[in-house]
């Protein structure tokens, strides 16, 4: 795959610019200044660097270094004789960068001490660089992982060493999606300096971080999961085979709190006279660069704990040195427990301390024993080597919130954590990171949920409409199930996306799929629900998401809907090991589900194989083998044929599987047949049954009034949240409902209360029957659920209804400057 040349703005694909193959970033140092009133962050990134794989004795130069032809930012020498030099490339985009110099860590006296452990013993590692300053960086990214202390210590001081004064000045230029820098006469990998400093700043529009307002309209800053990744936030390195850890120091006005993927619990250092804190964290686990996550606000924590005597039954595997307060107390000190994780609620009906890991009987399929093995992933602390880790079934976790949502954050999210940490942990096995925070970010974020390294962002729309902030009422604790479901998915992520990641950025589904098929066992676990209960929620959801799906099929382009675009070149980069992620700034695959529903039926379709059971202990197997490590889609499948062997003989091969799930668009014959038997399942008959009570009471003309009068003594069923939203799918398939039915329907549900999927359904059905009373609900729904409102717009447009143009104008107007950039884009080219 050719990456080097330059990227045509108008293209859908996301170069990935950084030259990995010649040179490695191994651990990043950030030092942050966040301005929330100017809408920028300054600050420095070092970067401590190795030869990379094909670096060999060459200059990396030429054709594996590209040269942009128009750069942002020249050097008088840069176009010279300098052409010839080795060039180190970063991912970079929408960034002032001031300055790249050269670090003189020979001038740090705690590093002499590596010098004569090198002199002592040899570094053990490849061919020995020549300066002494690159035989101490190499030393130090080799310290084994018992000593990772000591090298962060060494890399933070490292980080404040002066410049290196002596071989000439680095030079450097921008264009629009790398950093190129270079050393004067120095053209082979091997000479070039290892320890590198960029003074850079941010830009107000930058795409990897979002400045907006928080739901009590003070400012905030959040890394939001854009298709540029971090590159706007530091010059990095973007594909994910450059795997490094990182720490990084945040300062922020003292108000607020720093939340950041990091494996401490950080707590704020107060700096006097300037009106900041400071707060520092730090990963040991190499991680791709793409996972560095930030989050700044006025946050403030719900804590929720239960007295050593109210906590009955006691919680297995947590750790303890948890401060106890009276059960339910709300504390609304932002920095009130920040050292104390929070391990249980009171509130919680989710019991979680009889979840134990299932065994398995080895007889019927080989492939299965899985008593001793070895870490097979770069060196660091890893929790699958501590045997604590192995019971720990919750790990710490804490919960964030604006002030107005604290009291919904902690009565419905809080206390669902541990049962879904717990169930999560009996489903997969050993948490990959050693604690989690939560935050329920603004509304204008674009997504429900996203996973990163320690931190999970939720949306608001997850949780209980006006009025639900207890959790009771209209489905009880069902009412959480839009909550729980989500909580789980991004859970699941801890194991796939972000522990196992995906080589190939284009393979979503490894990520997406993965966590879509686990929520669903984890939540039952989490629930306790019963066998028969968790089939017959797995066949309403499957018949959901089926539905979902093949709306989404007939109304996309067939090129977004393989799950394997790069099919047999998938994984290949360049010489440089650069590339292009296909499709990756398409504005319309941004609000596509393809990848997670394709990827959920397609694990679906394999479960069904060698049972569920083997399937889930297959996937604890996997993630011991591969935890740590990235993969491709074969990774996964031939595994999984080598350990079910009657798979194959039964004619699902590799070949097979890519042919009919990945290579192509559409769906294998399989899931259209499947699917009909989701059709006639006892949750399913029950809805139908009410659609049939509503349908009877929607009058025709002339005989409203006796229909009206007559409904009034019809009894509905009460409903799950996911019943409701398929009768609401199907009362949209009627051509007409009548003002008396929609009325009632949204009386007999409670559904101002019900979760933003439900509100979704109800506020189309709104639309489509131009039900003018509840207007309102949607333009709600419109400002305050943004993460699933895209598609509205173009309903409201579309009925060419003046007064409903007339609403998705005032909503755009209210809403866009907040809004996330693709969704603005596309909602803009609807209504504008």
């Amino acid at each position: 795959m050719d990456g080097d040349g330059d990227v045509d703005p108008g293209r859908d694909d996301l170069p990935l610019r950084a030259n990995t193959n010649h040179i490695l970033v191994r651990h990043y140092v950030l030092d942050l200044d966040i301005n929330l009133q100017t809408k920028v962050i300054t600050g420095t990134v070092v970067l401590f660097l190795e030869p990379g794989p094909l670096a060999g004795d060459g200059n990396g130069a030429g054709e594996g270094a590209p040269t942009p032809p128009q750069p942002s930012q020249t050097d008088d020498s840069w176009e010279d004789e300098s052409h010839r030099d080795f060039t180190l490339v970063l991912d970079c985009c929408d960034l002032t960068v001031s300055k790249v110099e050269e670090l003189d860590v020979t001038s740090v006296s705690d590093m002499q001490g590596l010098l004569k452990e090198v002199k002592g013993e040899g570094s053990g590692v490849g061919p020995q660089p020549d300066s002494q300053s690159a035989v101490l960086i190499q030393r130090l990214i080799s310290l084994p992982s018992t000593q990772w202390k000591k090298q962060h210590h060494l890399y933070f001081q490292c980080s404040h060493a002066p410049a290196f004064e002596g071989g000439g000045p680095l030079i450097f230029n921008t264009d629009r999606w790398s950093l190129q820098v270079r050393k004067r006469g120095v053209r082979t990998i091997q000479e070039f300096p290892r320890a590198l400093r960029v003074c850079y700043k941010t830009k107000p529009e930058g795409g990897s971080v979002r400045w907006t307002k928080d739901q009590d309209n003070r400012s905030c800053v959040y890394t939001a999961g854009s298709p540029i990744n971090n590159r706007a936030l530091f010059p990095c390195q973007e594909p994910p085979v450059a795997m490094s850890t990182w720490q990084a120091q945040v300062r922020a006005p003292r108000e607020c709190v720093v939340l950041l993927s990091g494996e401490n619990q950080a707590q704020p250092t107060h700096l006097h006279h300037t009106g900041l804190s400071s707060w520092d964290y730090y990963v040991t686990m190499p991680m791709p660069a793409s996972t560095f996550t930030l989050a700044v606000g006025y946050w403030h924590q719900a804590t929720a704990q239960l007295s050593t005597a109210q906590l009955t039954p006691p919680v297995q595997g947590t750790r303890t040195g948890a401060s106890h307060t009276h059960a339910g107390s709300l504390d609304m000190n932002p920095f009130t427990n920040m050292d104390h994780p929070i391990i249980t609620s009171p509130q919680s009906t989710l019991v979680y301390s009889g979840l134990k890991d299932e065994k398995h009987s080895e007889s019927e399929c080989s492939g299965l024993g899985d008593d001793n093995f070895t870490c097979c992933h770069a060196d660091y602390p890893c929790p699958f080597t501590d045997p604590s880790a192995w019971s720990q079934e919750v790990v710490p976790h804490r919960m964030f919130a604006p002030p107005s949502l604290l009291q919904k954050a902690q009565v419905q999210v809080l206390p669902l954590l541990p049962g879904c940490l717990a169930a999560a942990h009996a489903t997969l096995g050993v948490h990959p990171f050693p604690r989690l925070d939560v935050l329920i970010v603004p509304a204008s974020f674009s997504s429900l949920g996203m996973a990163s390294p320690h931190i999970i962002f939720l949306s608001q729309s997850v949780l209980c409409g006006d009025g639900e902030g207890d959790g009771e009422g209209v489905g009880g604790e069902r009412g959480l199930s839009l909550c729980g479901s989500r909580l789980c998915h991004e859970l699941s992520h801890s194991w796939f996306g972000l522990a196992i990641g995906a080589r190939d950025w284009t393979e979503e589904w490894i990520s997406e799929g993965f966590a879509t098929y686990l929520e669903d066992i984890i939540w039952a676990r989490a629930q306790q629900l019963s066998s028969k209960e968790t089939e017959e929620q797995s066949q309403l959801k499957a018949l959901l998401r089926w539905r979902r799906l093949s709306d989404e099929l007939q109304n996309s382009e067939e090129q977004l809907q393989i799950l394997r675009p790069n099919m047999e070149s998938t994984g290949q980069v360049s010489e440089s090991g650069s590339s292009l992620v296909k499709h990756a700034l398409n504005p319309e695959k941004t609000f596509m589900q393809v990848h997670y529903l394709k990827g959920y039926f397609l694990l679906r379709f394999l479960a069904s194989k060698v049972g569920l059971e083997y399937f889930l202990h297959f996937f604890r197997l996997f993630i011991k083998k591969y935890h740590g490590q990235l993969i491709l889609s074969q990774d996964f499948l031939q595994m999984l044929l080598e350990t079910f062997p009657d798979m194959e003989r039964q004619g699902l091969t590799l070949e097979a599987i890519y042919a009919d799930w990945l290579d192509r668009p559409g769906v294998p014959k399989w899931l259209c047949e499947g699917s009909v038997v989701w059709t006639q399942t006892r949750l399913v008959e029950d809805v139908k049954a009410e659609v049939a009570k509503w349908i009877g009471l929607s009058p025709s003309v002339g005989k409203g009034r006796k229909r009206k009068k007559a409904g009034l003594n019809v009894n509905f069923k009460e409903v799950m949240p996911e019943q409701l939203v398929l009768l609401l799918e199907i009362l949209l398939e009627e051509a007409e409902l009548s003002v008396t039915s929609l009325r009632t329907i949204k009386r007999t549900y409670d559904l101002p209360k019900q979760d933003a999927e439900v509100r979704h359904r109800w506020c189309e059905l709104v639309i489509k029957h131009k039900y003018a009373q509840a207007y309102g609900d949607v333009e709600h729904f419109l400002i305050h659920d943004q993460a699933m409102g895209v598609y509205l717009y173009g309903e409201l447009m579309i009925q060419e209804d003046s007064r409903q143009q007339a609403l998705a104008r005032r909503c755009l107007s209210l809403v866009q400057n907040e809004m996330d950039q693709s969704a603005r884009r596309v909602v803009e080219e609807m209504v504008l």
